[in-house]
C-alpha cells in the first residue's frame, strides 16, 4: 500500500512523538519491517524527516519505542489475582488477544513473520512484550499452588509462556483472537496440563 502523506502540522513533544509512533505501527501493519524507513514514517506522520533522524539511530530503535509506548504501544500488564487461576488465566490470555488486534498489536505481524532475518530485534521484542506476560503467568501459577489448584512442577517458564505463544500463533494463523479461543486455550490445554494430578486409587 502506498502511504499517503498526512498534512504537515505543528506539534511537539508528545503529541508529535506520539504521531510518529502510531504512524510508525500503521506502516508496519500495512507493509514490513524491511520496508520502514523514516522518510515513510515522516510522510505518514505529517512531520519533517529531520528530527526524527536526530531522535532515533535506526528503524529498528523507533519500533520499539513505539512498542513500549504506554500510549502507543503494550501498556504494563495488570496483575488480576482475582483468586481463581482458571479466571486469572483467562483475563491474562483475552487481554494479551485484545492487545494484539489494536494497531500495536497487528505491527507485531510483519515482525514475527521476519523474526528469522531480524534475529536481535526479535530477542528484544520477546524481552520487551512477550517476557513481562510470561512472568505475571508464573507469579499467577505460584499464587495458584498455595491454592491447591495448580501442581508445583507446572510451574515452569515453558509452561508460563505456552498460553500466550497459543494465543500469538493464532492471531498469526488467523487474525483477531476470540474469547472462545482463549476459553478453549485455557479449559482444552493449560488447566488440564496445571492442576493437581488425582491421586492413583
Amino acid at each position: 500500500m502506498t502511504t499517503t502523506p498526512a498534512r504537515a502540522t505543528r506539534r511537539r513533544g508528545d503529541e508529535l512523538t506520539r504521531a510518529i509512533y502510531l504512524a510508525t505501527l500503521a506502516e508496519l501493519a500495512e507493509t514490513s519491517f524491511d520496508k520502514l524507513s523514516f522518510d515513510r514514517v515522516a510522510a505518514r506522520a505529517g512531520t519533517g524527516k529531520g528530527g526524527i533522524y536526530r531522535r532515533w539511530a535506526s528503524p529498528a530503535d523507533l519500533v520499539l519505542a513505539a512498542l513500549t509506548d504506554p500510549l502507543c504501544g503494550f501498556p504494563d500488564t495488570p496483575d488480576p489475582r482475582t483468586g481463581s487461576l482458571r479466571t486469572d488465566l483467562l483475563t491474562l490470555l483475552r487481554g494479551f488477544a485484545h492487545a494484539l488486534d489494536e494497531p500495536h498489536g497487528r505491527a507485531l505481524r510483519p515482525l514475527m513473520a521476519q523474526r528469522a532475518r531480524h534475529p536481535h530485534l526479535y530477542e528484544r521484542i520477546r524481552d520487551l512484550v512477550f517476557r513481562p506476560r510470561q512472568e505475571m503467568i508464573l507469579g499467577v501459577l505460584r499464587t495458584a499452588v498455595d491454592r491447591g489448584e495448580a501442581r508445583p512442577g507446572a510451574v515452569t517458564p515453558r509452561i508460563a509462556a505456552l498460553g500466550p505463544r497459543l494465543v500469538l500463533a493464532s492471531h498469526m494463523d488467523a487474525g483477531p483472537v476470540p474469547d472462545t479461543e482463549t476459553t478453549a486455550i485455557v479449559d482444552e490445554i493449560l488447566i488440564p496440563l496445571i492442576r493437581p494430578l488425582s491421586p492413583t486409587p
